[in-house]
């Protein structure tokens, strides 16, 4: 079977704060390198209470030097926030502190409105127009030192961070193929262009000395719990945290209701269907067979997991089933 690997976004409970949202994605990152997990990749986000890994760095940081084998990145780095040199620097420095084991996921998009971007120091002006140049400026920064090159990321020169590009279109497909990088598409919430982006990757793919091949990673919801009902309350949280962002209102994980049809209108529950419809909710077999038909018409290459589960040992649960069942398919 393909790989699979975790997205976290350090979800902050209700009830709890973020210090305990950080120690739960550490306790979750070692039980998912000890249940054979390929990779852990932490999320930018800003001004979202229920996120606690806006620092993305630091929290990748907390987590490899709490795992010893499994490969922790950034599912992403949201490049136009950030100087390219700032981020050579940092995962530059990380790849020095934890060698061989540091992914970098870059995304396009400001994880955040545009009040909080401007708020970063963020030139909204450019609409991410400048992502292409800033990927490609990243790229020499890691890579090898050129004769007479002025500005050096120091950490980060001649690391060879393995980068990837994320998306949720087909503009970073078209990138990822022209610039040979490896592609992951955020299915586990914009999926109307996932098959069409996939498509479009591997036709236009150009061989680099990072990638020989495309190399597709698809993002997809797990619920798993000891019976379907169980599995489809603790869906109730994520479905809530959709609701409730929809209505400009984000805040912490709500814990799981009993009837999300009493939390949402018709037209919100529609939109959350549609939105989440690559969400695997049932018991081990049933989210086993479900994504295993997934990767089969996909053709993915490996799956990133995400969860956003309230109580965290229903969470850890919820990994262990997946990761089982996925050993024994």
């Amino acid at each position: 079977m393909i790989p699979l690997s975790v997205l976290d976004l350090a979800p902050v409970p209700a009830g709890a704060d973020a210090a305990q949202a950080l120690r739960n994605t550490r306790d979750l990152a070692q039980h998912a390198e000890a249940w054979g997990y390929n990779r852990y990749w932490l999320a930018e986000h800003h001004n979202m209470p229920g996120i606690a890994s806006s620092a993305t760095a630091l929290v990748i940081a907390h987590v490899a030097a709490a795992t010893r084998t499994i490969r922790v990145g950034s599912g992403g780095v949201m490049l136009p926030n950030h100087a390219p040199l700032v981020i050579a620097e940092q995962f530059g420095t990380l790849e020095a502190l934890y060698p061989g084991r540091i992914d970098l996921g870059l995304g396009r998009a400001p994880g955040t409105d545009q009040r909080t971007a401007r708020a970063l120091r963020r030139d909204l002006g450019n609409s991410g127009d400048s992502f292409p140049d800033d990927v490609v400026e990243l790229q020499a920064l890691l890579g090898p030192e050129r004769p007479g090159q002025a500005v050096r990321a120091v950490p980060g020169t001649g690391s060879q961070v393995p980068l990837w590009l994320l998306g949720s279109s087909l503009f970073s497909a078209r990138l990822a193929a022209m610039l040979g990088l490896p592609f992951a598409f955020a299915s586990h919430f914009a999926s109307d262009a996932m098959m069409h982006a996939v498509r479009l990757y591997r036709s236009e793919f150009r061989p680099s000395e990072q990638l020989a091949r495309p190399y597709v990673m698809l993002g997809v919801n797990v619920f798993a719990a000891d019976d379907a009902e169980a599995a489809r309350r603790l869906f109730t949280s994520l479905q809530q945290q959709f609701i409730a962002l929809r209505r400009g209102r984000p805040g912490k994980l709500p814990p799981p209701v009993d009837d999300i049809a009493a939390v949402g209108s018709p037209a919100e529950l529609e939109m959350v269907d549609h939105a989440l419809q690559y969400a695997f909710v049932g018991t081990a077999a049933t989210v086993r067979q479900e994504l295993a038909e997934f990767v089969a018409a996909t053709g993915a290459d490996e799956v990133m997991v995400t969860a956003q589960i309230h109580e965290h040992a229903a969470r850890l649960h919820s990994f262990r089933l997946l990761a089982e069942a996925w050993r024994q398919a």
